[in-house]
This record gives C-alpha cells, structure tokens and sequence, in this order.
C-alpha cells in the first residue's frame, strides 16, 4: 500500500516518511485545536450537540487546509502539499485545471 501511494505521489523514501508524518501532526494539532475553540467559544456538555458538531466540522475542513499547508512547512514539504492544496479545492468548488 505504501509502495502505491510512493509511486503515485513520485516521491522518494524520504519525503514519503516526512509527507505521512505532515498528515499525522496535522490531524492531530486541528483535532486539538477544534477542540479548544468549542471549549473558548463556551460549548460544554450541555450544548446541543448540532451546535458543538457544526463548528468542530467548519474547523476540522476549512482549518484543516490552513494547519497542513504551515506544518509542512516546517517538514521542508510545502509544494507538495501546495499542488495537493491546489487539487482539493478545485475538487470541493468545481472548476476546472487552467
């Protein structure tokens, strides 16, 4: 499996280790960071839970493509995830590769 996603990706050992471990923090820190903006908002257990589930998901989607982009960054990965970036959004709004 990880043989496919390397070859389909074209990236070495290497930048396939840095590539997984950007998609592992970055899961991480916005599941965190979902998580503390409900509690900063003022959510607690007794939110309705659409509420509580509505902004955790704005977060968890539209925080998720920021986060990814500043941590890989750091893991020297950025225009991988720039044209990987690119792609997802003309996925979610349609238009087409000029």
């Amino acid at each position: 499996m990880f043989e496919k996603l390397r070859a389909k990706w074209k990236v070495n050992g290497t930048q396939f280790f840095l590539i997984m471990c950007t998609f592992a923090v970055t899961g991480t820190l916005t599941a965190y960071i979902s998580r503390y903006i409900t509690t900063w908002v003022g959510f607690s257990d007794q939110t309705f839970w659409v509420l509580k589930f509505l902004l955790r998901l704005v977060v968890l989607v539209f925080g998720y493509q920021v986060i990814i982009l500043i941590v890989s960054f750091f893991f020297g990965q950025f225009p991988f995830f720039w044209a990987y970036e690119k792609k997802i959004w003309r996925w979610m709004f349609g238009k087409s590769k000029k």
